[in-house]
């Protein structure tokens, strides 16, 4: 019993402390501090960011496009080399946007969604926008997760137009697993897009990318003010880019998350499971059955 609770006691500690120092301290500052040091040339610069990036993180360099990176923040926005991540072609599956580990999903119920196991969230406070959050209602959702090691550069699940976008101003808070547990409704508080497209066949869904502590910038590429919508201070943004399945949609530039609605009828893949580690490409979401 002393063993358990000394782990126990253990293990609380160390949460402590990773919250504290992730989210307890200055996060804009800290935040626009590692943007500015992340994008140095310098060659020593680069080589200990470089350095203390693999250290802490479980990093993996051999399928980029590039095998050499000028600053920590090329690398860490790195492209892949062709065929790096091959696409589920199958076109009654969604594939993941992104490399990422599954987190909360399940089904939209009333008007609710999880953050983690036993702490929901109103999906209108994250898209800020009531009949949104109500065209969303009874339909799947996942939640996947991108840690500061994996590719973060994000892809159409499927063939698509996007409708429009907007992007939503806020914090910096770490959206790591301690952070989910402790702080209430924080996707709904960090800095987001709400991207709303449109399948081939009409059903509509939407994407929500959630920027992070550390940098926590959005760019999207296939619009003409994706690369600065912190300017475009909450406007929706009216789009017709149509982007084939697995077409790179836009960036992140660190920790991240994506918070996907699916249409009304998909559901999850059934060989996932909340932890399951996804590649950009996979599936992870399927269309509903075609009656006989």
């Amino acid at each position: 019993m002393m063993t358990l609770r000394a782990t126990l006691g253990r293990i609380g500690a160390q949460e402590d402390l990773n919250f504290l120092l992730t989210n307890r301290l200055p996060r804009r500052l800290a935040t626009q501090a590692m943007g500015r040091i992340s994008r140095i040339e310098q060659p020593w610069v680069r080589d200990a960011s470089l350095f203390l990036w693999r250290l802490f993180c479980d990093v993996d360099l051999t399928d980029a496009k590039e095998t050499r990176f000028p600053s920590l923040h090329a690398a860490f926005v790195r492209e892949l080399r062709p065929g790096a991540r091959p696409l589920e072609s199958d076109p009654a599956v969604l594939v993941s946007p992104s490399d990422a580990i599954l987190g909360a999903h399940g089904t939209v119920a009333a008007g609710q969604v999880l953050q983690v196991k036993g702490s929901a969230y109103r999906l209108a406070d994250l898209v800020q926008d009531e009949a949104l959050a109500l065209a969303h209602e009874g339909c799947a959702y996942a939640t996947l997760r991108l840690t500061a090691g994996m590719y973060h550069r994000f892809h159409a699940p499927a063939d698509l137009r996007v409708d429009s976008v907007r992007h939503l101003w806020g914090d910096t808070w770490n959206v790591n697993p301690i952070a989910l547990k402790r702080v209430e409704a924080l996707f709904c508080r960090n800095e987001r897009a709400v991207i709303r497209v449109r399948l081939s066949d009409g059903a509509a869904m939407t994407l929500v990318p959630v920027a992070a502590i550390l940098v926590a910038g959005l760019k999207l590429g296939f619009l003409p003010e994706g690369g600065d919508l912190r300017s475009t201070e909450g406007r929706t943004l009216p789009c017709l880019a149509a982007l084939p399945k697995g077409a790179e949609m836009g960036w992140f530039e660190h920790g991240s998350t994506i918070v996907v609605l699916a249409p009304p009828g998909y559901t999850l893949d059934p060989g996932l499971h909340e932890g399951a580690r996804l590649r950009m490409g996979e599936a992870l979401l399927r269309a509903p059955a075609l009656s006989s």
